[in-house]
């Protein structure tokens, strides 16, 4: 076989089985049948002329040249969804998909309820939400649309500031029955406290109103945003919240609010060539709006 003219199908199965470590497995992802993608994974290793797996108790291992060719291959996934994005996007009407990525709090706990608004009045237009803390590269168009909460400084992009989002400690009233409230900073080392693990960006916010912390300073540690906010929800501890999210949470009683408190900016960003993509500014548009909105909620009184 030329490797010129190998199916980017072939690919894609490899990609599946090595995600998932089994032929049945990779299947059921790509909704195949088992035997037309073992198909696949024969006619690309004939292609390559070299094995791509071993066999082992549990699953498919991949070698030496899978691993080494799976960098490779995803960033050629990418750029093939990247096309489907565009391509779907051509016409000039509000159709096709759009890649939104957000912080794990706005994507997790914001964003949907504003998307099931959006999604109705648009029937034509998909939504892929990615939720990441880290800030995606839109100059790479890993995502077209972005939530950040740190100002964007590259020159290409189209960036709408949303509002300032505060950030302040809370405990669930369960916890605050049985444990009380601090009533000092100092007092806080005498409670169950919930936070970062390795994520130091928490702990240089508080370390800017005057306390040193560690991990080890936390009874509960996860470097997931959501984690900490189901953790703070069920009761366990002190934990930090978006006042934006706190005022939609019943049962939530502040903590030192007046020591303990931060601010973010919020920001929307595009790409500056994606303007004329109906589909991408009917979003842009539509989040500008409401997520505007749940900045002023978010702000202290």
């Amino acid at each position: 076989m030329d490797l010129k003219r190998i199916d980017w199908n072939l690919y894609r199965s490899f990609l599946a089985v090595v995600r998932a470590g089994s032929l049945s497995g990779a299947a059921r992802a790509l909704g195949m049948t088992q035997p037309s993608l073992g198909r696949h994974i024969d006619a690309l290793e004939a292609g390559l002329g070299a094995s791509l797996f071993t066999r082992a108790q549990d699953g498919l291992r991949p070698t030496a040249l899978a691993l080494e060719l799976q960098p490779c291959l995803e960033s050629m996934e990418t750029a093939v969804q990247l096309a489907e994005r565009v391509a779907s996007g051509a016409k000039q009407e509000a159709r096709g998909s759009v890649r939104l990525s957000a912080s794990q709090i706005i994507g997790g706990e914001v964003l949907p309820g504003l998307l099931a608004n959006f999604l109705f009045d648009h029937p034509n237009i998909s939504v892929e939400l990615v939720l990441n803390n880290a800030n995606d590269d839109l100059l790479k168009r890993e995502a077209d649309i972005a939530v950040r909460m740190v100002r964007p400084s590259q020159q290409t992009l189209l960036a709408k500031r949303l509002g300032r989002v505060d950030v302040g400690m809370f405990a669930h009233q369960r916890y605050v029955k049985a444990k009380g409230l601090p009533r000092s900073l100092a007092d806080l080392r005498h409670h169950i406290l919930i936070g970062p693990d390795k994520d130091s960006s928490s702990a240089k916010l508080v370390a800017q109103r005057g306390l040193a912390i560690s991990p080890e300073f936390f009874a509960l540690r996860t470097d997931s945003d959501l984690a900490q906010l189901s953790a703070l929800r069920a009761g366990l501890g002190i934990g930090g919240c978006q006042l934006g999210v706190a005022r939609n949470t019943p049962d939530l009683v502040a903590v030192l609010p007046e020591e303990l408190h931060f601010s973010m900016d919020m920001w929307l960003v595009t790409h500056a060539g994606l303007r004329k993509d109906m589909r991408v500014m009917a979003l842009f548009k539509y989040l500008g709006k409401e997520l505007t909105r749940y900045a002023r909620s978010s702000v202290r009184d």
